[in-house]
């Protein structure tokens, strides 16, 4: 059975984490599944905006399955498969699974259909909007059992919500409710469990009709200018900006205005 469900439709692509057993816990084999997944994403032209999820209604994502990755990791126990091997030898494997240290521009919509906590929390950081149920919850009480969350939290948290904010999540463990996530900035919406996914298709939607070279360049101008001062700043928004104002789209788009229809953007 795979342990990531990839559907792709109408410029959307759909990932979603399936062992709801186990909460959603990432195995080696969702590790190598979700890497394909985000690299065939990225290379295909017509997927615009992507769909992260868990299978179920009680967890989007528990973190790490503590009796197969953990161990496996740690050489606490030998590769069983060909997914163990993977994990083993492809070093890059990981952080692309998680979206960290990945290049890839295209916006990902998390749907957060229950708990998001250890490396369920890490990768939603990932994400560029969330949209979660009531009952969500949210935290990394990785330092409660003597460890960090090294996923990417210790570098997106503090610029994702207030400092403060981020530092007691880190530093505390506790978990949040869906409710503190969204008076905090961390997520955008909350809703309750039978439109979360109707709420998501929705946006996704809406994504997918927008110009996608100006939406990627929106994301990477984003991502690539964080933290840095101005000056340097302005100059990676400046060269983005160049290369979306030569493209056929930003023609069609003010084209379609003027002749009062429809924009057909193409991604060239």
């Amino acid at each position: 059975m795979s342990h990531l469900i990839y559907e792709k439709r109408d410029g959307v692509a759909y990932l979603t984490m399936n062992r709801p057993e186990r909460r959603n816990a990432l195995s080696p084999q969702m590790m190598v599944e979700m890497r394909d997944a985000w690299l065939d994403f990225r290379d295909d032209k017509e997927a615009r905006v992507a769909v992260l999820t868990g299978a179920g209604d009680k967890a989007f994502c528990a973190g790490a399955d503590l009796g197969l990755m953990i161990p496996l990791m740690s050489g606490a126990r030998e590769p069983e498969n060909e997914y163990d091997e993977a994990m083993l030898t492809d070093k890059t494997l990981l952080q692309t699974a998680l979206l960290r240290d990945f290049e890839m521009y295209k916006p990902v919509i998390a749907a957060v259909n229950g708990f998001a906590v250890a490396g369920g929390m890490e990768i939603l950081q990932a994400t560029d909007i969330r949209v979660a149920v009531t009952s969500s919850e949210f935290g990394l009480a990785e330092v409660t059992r003597g460890i960090i969350p090294a996923g990417g939290s210790l570098v997106r948290l503090a610029r994702q919500i207030p400092f403060c904010k981020a530092m007691e999540v880190l530093l505390v463990g506790d978990r949040m409710s869906a409710d503190e996530a969204l008076r905090i900035g961390l997520i955008n919406e909350v809703v309750p469990a039978d439109q979360l996914m109707d709420r998501v298709k929705q946006i996704g939607e809406r994504i997918a009709e927008n110009g996608p070279l100006a939406v990627a360049a929106c994301k990477e101008a984003v991502i690539r200018t964080s933290g840095l001062p101005l000056q340097d700043a302005f100059a990676i928004e400046n060269s983005i900006a160049g290369k979306v104002m030569r493209t056929k789209d930003a023609r069609e788009g003010p084209l379609a205005f003027m002749e009062k229809r429809k924009p057909e953007f193409k991604g060239e």
